[in-house]
């Protein structure tokens, strides 16, 4: 077996990929391998492999268990039952869990969610409790013995469970919870906790008996874990847990430790702090722990840093590193320099330099990987330079690297198209003059690569273009024709001579430096893969000339050129006998090396997956080495241990083996090909192969893959069923085009016989005058001889053709037919008769003159629109210039945003169609409900009145104001007045004061509208109620803030409209008062009703207190007291008697009517009869309220406070005044007027539809008694006491009607202004100054009067019965 060897990296994102035995054996999955390594406290070692899974290893644990096949899906986790060693779980990505015991080969199944497991494992303390986790956050704990019954959902992470870990100890009574969020102990119940680590970053501790989380800890955001990382490659997310035996209160994630009982940042230590780059720099995927029999405690962690890590618990130390490699060991060299320090090339874009010879730690890498973007093919050590390593890259890159430095790579600017193969260290050649007695150095980089060049780098100006060697070989050997692609090449270690291989098996040996070409050995007849020359050190010269060539056929040759180079021929010589040839590997040799300590002793790796040392002389084979899964790429022998070769290949592995210890001989009969197919095509195509294909199977898992985790384990896990896929064959047969000669071409399926014949009678046709008798070429039996004759006979077998094509429907071929025949207008004429027209067709057209073409294009727009391809039925017309013809056909298909692009784009902007199409569409959007387009095609058009009248339709704050501001920018300035006072009602309707001012600040002529907002922002805010909950403004100006409450209104409107608006008695043109009073005096407000809203009550009233304010200015005091006394009647016609007293409080604070404003004092002076009803009426309405004041006061402090007073010293106060004018005869008659007659109006109306139920006979007794009552009692209600006693029968219609004129006429009689501005019910007012006279005094007059006016006028029967105790 080997002696030291570097594994395959550990499988990422697995949540159970590792684990190690209590005995120290490690078993970790890579690919779909197992790696069995032995680890202790100071070292470790791979101690073998397992071989067997077709798939990606997703989990390991150790136990016993036979193959099983159990799961449908692939198996995500599985766990060995620390209890019942018999029992094995699995489970799936469908969410089945599967238990296999091992014992009797029994399995069971449970389904306990459909949801897609990450990881599960068993409980150390009861064989039947699972904790499963699954991706999308939730964690179920199942009971297997009772058939997978779920004992608890756990619900708390947001994203995929990553890893479950039981506490060791079978208690809940170990932590000592402080968190808040958790509670007190759980150690009541009997249970385990439960540790889960997941993507969202969190680990959580569960109770399995509470079934909750009992502590959260959240993931320390650690700068710097170990060594910088490529800033390139994106961090993944994962969050593995552990938790080591014999620990119960210590917790592993991400490789910091956890105190569980301790709080804050003491609670948790980061592993590897004593000494830098102890720590893995990239995320932590296994964590697994072991007690060793010295009483040690190790972890051992696996990373996506490709680094498995062993760490001392007790000390938190790192003990030692194992690298592993994530690809194909593609390249693997010994420094010539460094003694023992190997270099290797690998698949997962990284180099390895392994200090193979140190004592203190055996496996003693570095890697590098900075500048490098893609898998490393190919190494070259500088043969005296120590350190400097050149290297050749899949992607064509070569630099190189000075391995110890922290410097990055020089690149060379020179790139390879393809995977480089080759890479080696060479004398200078032409152009490049190199030497050292100039100060240069002596040696020039060459790389061979996939495309066939081999190109000669500078290595002190790598920076410098490459130059070809081919030119050299060419100019030098003086050859014309095209060079054989080179797939590889070797300079003697004296540097005299060249051998290059080619693709064509063929290897030419050149003289340096002029490539004079020596000799060509056409041995080879495949791919020619390696080339060495045997070494010169403590070995004969007889040996020096020995040149071992390895190709895609199995056979090793080696030439002994010696003579050839020491004598070199005039001539180029050819070889064709090998001197040696090494017969037994079973596949193509992909790399080969000289013993430098033996003479003429070979070791080959084959595609066969075996390492073959040779005794060239003999052609003896020493022995073979099998230890690898897969093919070799690469090898070297040691350059101080003669025993020991190192090897590398597709298993991701490097192997250290020795030769004696080897038990086979020679190569195993038959191709071995571990995990791969027989490949053809050389090893350079087999690189080329592995680089696209490999890596199907393996480097889909490397740093710098963008794909998602769960992409990465698909695509690895697809990877194998890939390869078998390629070898099936396509069973899909490709559909055979249909013929476009069918007929002729079934004659020529006749039998042999007729065959013949026709050639007979063709020969017969070709060289006589006259054609056989009965034979026309072209027609008949003979129709397929069309094509052999001359043009008469094709066209002839044309027409029969087409007939066959027309019976069969197929217009597309007769078309095509006809168009070979050059017959281009009958073709197209045929094609607009079937609809078969294309833009084919159509492109041929203009051959036949431009009528031909014209009806063409219209008929091929005739056929799209049958198809309802306007648009490109409007592009052909386009191209005949039809432009009007296409912007109808847009327009007609109501294509509109097209057509009006079309004629901008090809007509003058004065065009009126243009304009005609903006209307159109504008119709047709504003029809759909699309305002906004349909404004800005009315504006395009130049109709900006329309389009300011679309926007408003949809009658919200926001559209009136564009609109508004839209019409004023278009000039249209009555629309703008009209739409910005629509805008600002709306929005004093909502009490957004500020945005309505605003709206009309814009528009000088609405001055006087704003001073109507003004005053209405003013009443409603000293309207208000402070205690009130009713809702707030959403603005309001700063002038409007509440102020002293005894100022009158109109005085504070006064003071606001000089301030803010520059309004006042003196301001002149369109501020004057007479102007904007004018103005005012236009606008009408609608009957007051009580379902209008009170803010729109208070915006009608407040249109009359502006009014009266301008007549106040203007000293109009008829109509401010008439303005005044509408503003008031308005709130309380509409039934807002409080709101209606509190205007008149804020009008007249001191009660006097006649009084303006205390701070304008001013008496008011009118002489007309309008005016003073007017303001008698609002005079009346002020003591009625006052009254009510008075009466709603405590009746028992009116009476103290009269009583404390003498008698000699009471006066009557206002009271007594203000009441006289409640008391008003004619007033009072008018109110007994108006009231009878709506008494006697009911009446009329009920005996109306009593007579009109009694025609139709819908009236029984039982409805005419009821129909009888609303008679009786308006009845009773009529003016005299007698009336009450007559009988009903004695009202009729003519008696109602003779009464109802005599009241009429009596109000008829009376003055208008009575009419018009009425007064309280002076019969309510009597009542209640006799009910205040007995609790407050009142002049003897004044109680008579009331009384007189209560006997007069109180004949209701409700009245009269509240008057009697008064009028007793």
């Amino acid at each position: 077996m080997h002696e030291r060897s570097l594994p395959a990296s550990p499988n990422w994102y697995c949540s159970r990929s590792s684990d190690v035995s209590s005995s120290g054996l490690l078993g970790a999955g890579a690919k779909n391998i197992i790696y069995l390594i032995d680890v202790s406290a100071s070292s470790c070692r791979v101690v073998g492999e397992l071989v067997g899974h077709k798939d990606l290893v997703s989990g390991f644990s150790f136990c016993s268990i036979r193959e099983e096949a159990a799961h449908q899906s692939s198996v995500s986790a599985v766990h060995w039952s620390p209890v019942d060693k018999n029992l094995v779980v699995s489970g799936d990505e469908k969410g089945v869990v599967v238990c296999h015991w091992y014992n009797t080969g029994d399995t069971t199944s449970f389904f306990p969610e459909p949801r897609t497991i990450f990881c599960l494992t068993c409980s150390p303390h009861t064989w039947s409790t699972v904790a499963v986790g699954y991706k999308d956050g939730m964690i179920v704990l199942i009971d297997v013995s009772k058939k997978g019954e779920v004992m608890h959902r756990l619900r708390g992470h947001e994203d995929e469970i990553h890893s479950l870990a039981w506490s060791p100890v079978a208690s809940e009574d170990t932590l000592y919870i402080t968190e808040a969020t958790s509670g007190a102990t759980a150690g009541d119940e009997k249970g385990c906790y439960l540790a889960s680590g997941s993507k969202d970053q969190t680990m959580r501790i569960w109770s399995s008996a509470k079934g909750k989380s009992v502590m959260t800890l959240k993931l320390p955001y650690l700068k710097k874990r170990g060594s910088a990382v490529d800033p390139g490659v994106k961090e993944r997310l994962w969050l593995h847990v552990h938790w080591p035996k014999g620990r119960p209160t210590q917790l592993v994630g991400e490789l910091v430790i956890w105190d569980l009982t301790r709080t804050g940042k003491q609670r948790w230590t980061l592993l590897g702090t004593s000494s830098e780059g102890q720590n893995h720099n990239r995320i932590v995927f296994n964590v697994s722990s072991v007690h060793l029999q010295d009483d040690r405690e190790l972890i051992i962690s696996t990373s996506m840093d490709r680094e498995i890590k062993c760490w001392d618990l007790a000390s938190l130390d790192c003990c030692w590193t194992l690298p592993t490699l994530g690809g194909f060991v593609y390249a693997l060299t010994f420094s010539p320099v460094g003694t023992g320090c190997l270099a290797l090339g690998v698949g997962d874009n990284m180099i390895r330099v392994w200090n193979t010879l140190t004592t203190q730690n055996q496996y003693d890498t570095r890697s590098f990987w900075q500048g490098i973007k893609s898998k490393v093919t190919a190494l070259a050590w500088h043969p005296k330079k120590e350190g400097s390593l050149s290297f050749g890259t899949d992607d064509g890159k070569v630099g190189i690297y000075e391995v110890f430095s922290n410097r990055p790579p020089q690149i060379s600017s020179s790139y390879h198209r393809k995977t480089v193969y080759t890479l080696a260290w060479g004398p200078p050649v032409p152009p490049m003059s190199f030497g050292a007695a100039g100060g240069k150095p002596s040696y020039s980089l060459y790389s061979c690569a996939g495309e066939g060049t081999i190109l000669q780098h500078d290595p002190s100006k790598l920076s410098g273009e490459a130059a070809d060697i081919d030119k050299l070989i060419r100019d030098t050997n003086n050859i014309k024709h095209k060079l054989s692609p080179h797939t590889d090449f070797s300079w003697k270690p004296d540097g005299k001579v060249v051998a290059i291989g080619n693709e064509d098996g063929c290897i030419d040996v050149y003289e340096a430096p002029s490539l004079k070409l020596l000799c060509s050995i056409q041995q080879h007849h495949k791919i020619i893969n390696t080339l060495r020359w045997h070494h010169d050190h403590s070995s004969p010269p007889e040996l020096h000339g020995l040149l071992a060539s390895g190709s895609s056929n199995a056979t090793v040759y080696v030439h002994d050129l010696r003579s050839i180079i020491e004598n070199p021929p005039e001539s180029p010589v050819v070889l064709t006998e090998p001197y040696r040839r090494l017969c037994g590997h079973t596949a193509k040799i992909t790399g080969m090396v000289w013993s430098p300590h033996h003479e003429a002793r070979l070791v080959t790796v084959s595609y066969d997956g075996t390492a073959q040392v040779w005794d060239v002389l003999e052609e003896a084979a020493i022995c073979n080495y099998r230890g690898h899964v897969g093919f070799l790429l690469c090898v070297d022998w040691s350059p101080v241990d003669p025993d020991v070769i190192w090897t590398g290949g597709k298993d991701f592995t490097l192997h250290e083996w020795k030769v004696s210890t080897q038990e086979f001989t020679k190569p195993p009969k038959g191709k071995k090909m571990m995990n791969g197919g027989s490949v053809t095509g050389g090893v350079k195509a087999v690189k080329a192969q592995e680089l696209s294909g490999e890596d199907e199977e393996d480097e889909v898992s490397s740093t710098s893959c963008s794909v998602p985790p769960s992409a990465i384990i698909e695509t690895q896990r697809k990877a194998f069923t890939a390869v078998k896929s390629k070898d099936k064959p396509d069973l899909l047969k490709k559909k055979k085009p249909r013929s476009m000669l069918p007929v002729s071409t079934a004659m020529d399926h006749r039998p042999k016989e007729d065959l013949l014949q026709d050639c007979i009678t063709l020969a017969s046709v070709k060289h006589n005058s006259a054609p056989p008798a009965g034979c026309v070429p072209g027609q008949g039996d003979h129709i397929h001889l069309g094509l052999f004759s001359d043009r008469q006979a094709l066209y002839r077998m044309f027409e029969a053709e087409e007939e066959g094509h027309v019976e069969a429907g197929h217009f597309e071929s007769v078309v095509y037919l006809r168009l070979w025949s050059g017959d281009l207008e009958g073709t197209l004429q045929l094609a607009t008769e079937k609809g078969e027209l294309n833009d084919h067709l159509l492109s041929l057209a203009p051959m036949a003159g431009f009528q031909v073409w014209s009806r063409t294009v219209e008929a091929f727009v005739k056929q799209l629109c049958l198809q309802e391809q306007y648009l490109k039925a409007a592009s052909h017309l386009l191209s005949i210039n039809k432009l009007y013809e296409a912007i109808d056909l847009l327009r007609s298909h109501k294509l509109y945003r097209e057509a009006i692009a079309l004629v901008k784009a090809r007509l003058p902007a004065e065009e009126p169609v243009l304009k005609e199409l903006y209307t159109c569409w504008a119709a047709v959007l504003e029809r759909d409900g699309h305002f906004s387009a349909a404004a800005k095609c009315y504006l395009a058009a130049g109709a900006s009145f329309d389009a300011a009248k679309v926007i408003a339709r949809k009658n919200d704050v926001s559209s009136l104001s564009t609109a508004a501001s839209l019409a004023r920018i278009s000039g249209e300035v009555a629309l703008a007045q009209s739409l910005a006072l629509r805008c600002a009602k709306d929005l004093a309707a909502a009490q957004d004061w500020a945005a309505a001012q605003e709206v009309l600040s814009s528009q000088e002529s609405l001055l006087v509208h704003r001073l109507h907002l003004c005053v209405a922002e003013l009443l409603a805010v000293m309207l208000a109620d402070p205690q009130a909950a009713s809702p707030p403004c959403v603005s309001t100006n700063l002038w409007a803030s509440p102020g002293e409450r005894h100022i009158s209104i109109h005085g504070r409107v006064k003071a606001v409209w000089e301030e803010h608006f520059g309004v006042s008695q003196t301001s002149a043109g369109h501020r004057s008062v007479k102007t904007l009073l004018q103005e005012l005096k236009s606008l009408e407000s609608p009957t007051p009703t009580a379902n209008i809203p009170l803010r729109q009550v208070q915006l009608y009233s407040s249109l009359h207190l502006t009014r009266a304010v301008l007549s106040w200015l203007s000293d109009d005091d008829g109509q401010l007291i008439k303005e005044l006394w509408q503003a008031v009647a308005w709130l309380r016609d509409a039934g807002h008697f409080c709101v209606s007293a509190e205007l008149c409080r804020l009008l007249f604070p001191d009660g006097q009517v006649t009084v303006c404003s205390l701070n304008h004092p001013k008496v008011l002076q009118y002489a007309e009869e309008e005016a003073k009803a007017a303001a008698d009426s609002l005079e009346a309405f002020v003591h009625y309220q006052r009254l009510y004041q008075h009466w709603w006061s405590n009746p028992t402090q009116i009476q103290s406070r009269w009583e404390s007073v003498s008698p000699e010293t009471r006066t009557f106060d206002d009271l007594d005044l203000g009441a006289y004018g409640l008391l008003s005869e004619r007033h009072a008659a008018c109110q007994a007027s108006q009231r009878s007659v709506r008494e006697i109006q009911e009446r009329i109306a009920a005996l109306v539809l009593r007579h009109s139920r009694a025609q139709v006979g819908q009236l029984d007794s039982g409805e005419k008694e009821a129909a009888d009552r609303p008679l009786q009692l308006s009845s009773s209600r009529e003016g005299s006491a007698d009336a009450e006693q007559r009988p009903e029968e004695q009202e009729t219609l003519l008696s109602l009607s003779t009464k109802m004129s005599e009241h009429q006429k009596q109000l008829a009689d009376l003055p208008n202004t009575i009419k018009m501005y009425p007064h309280p019910d002076v019969v309510e007012c009597c009542l209640v100054l006799l009910h205040i006279s007995k609790s407050s005094s009142l002049s003897e007059s004044l109680q008579q009067k009331a009384k007189d006016l209560l006997r007069k006028y109180g004949t209701n029967p409700s009245v009269l019965k509240t008057a009697q105790k008064f009028l007793a």
